[in-house]
């Protein structure tokens, strides 16, 4: 008998809590080595964006797919645009800004940004094998109101 949950849980300063919950849950999801390790720092990376950029108002919630994990990291402030996901295509490990999006783009299988009447809605994929078809592995879906957009 398998038992489903969802991890819910608001974004707070504490990082180190965040980051145990999402390892359990991924765990929990079948996600093991490397891949586990990319979901806690992804996961990571956008609740620290959020806690700098969005005042730290958000909540995060994860779930386990049939492929592996999603996690929606929703910022009440709406900061986070696609023009930011945009400009984060070149990632310079030796500027000390603006690497976590860089990061959250090439370990994720998948993303989406979304405007929502709450704020931004940023979900990231990370499946329990990476997807090496089609290098990068990342798509990058947006969402304009009228239209969805994806590339890579």
């Amino acid at each position: 008998m398998s038992v489903e949950f969802e991890l819910r849980c608001p974004i707070s300063a504490d990082l180190g809590f965040i980051r145990d919950l999402v390892q359990v849950h991924g765990r929990h999801g079948g996600l093991r080595g490397q891949r586990l390790d990319d979901l806690v720092l992804v996961v990571n990376e956008a609740v620290a964006g959020v806690l700098e950029h969005g005042h730290g108002m958000g909540m995060l919630t994860a779930r386990r797919t049939a492929e592996g994990i999603v996690v929606e990291i929703l910022d009440l402030a709406g900061r986070l645009t696609h023009d930011h996901l945009a400009g984060a295509d070149h990632l310079d490990l030796t500027s000390p800004r603006g690497v976590g999006l860089g990061l959250i783009k090439r370990l994720c299988d998948e993303i989406r940004l979304e405007r929502t009447g709450l704020g931004s809605l940023l979900t990231l994929q990370v499946r329990r094998r990476p997807d090496l078809a089609g290098l990068p592995r990342q798509r990058f879906t947006h969402h304009d109101g009228r239209h969805a957009h994806r590339t890579g």
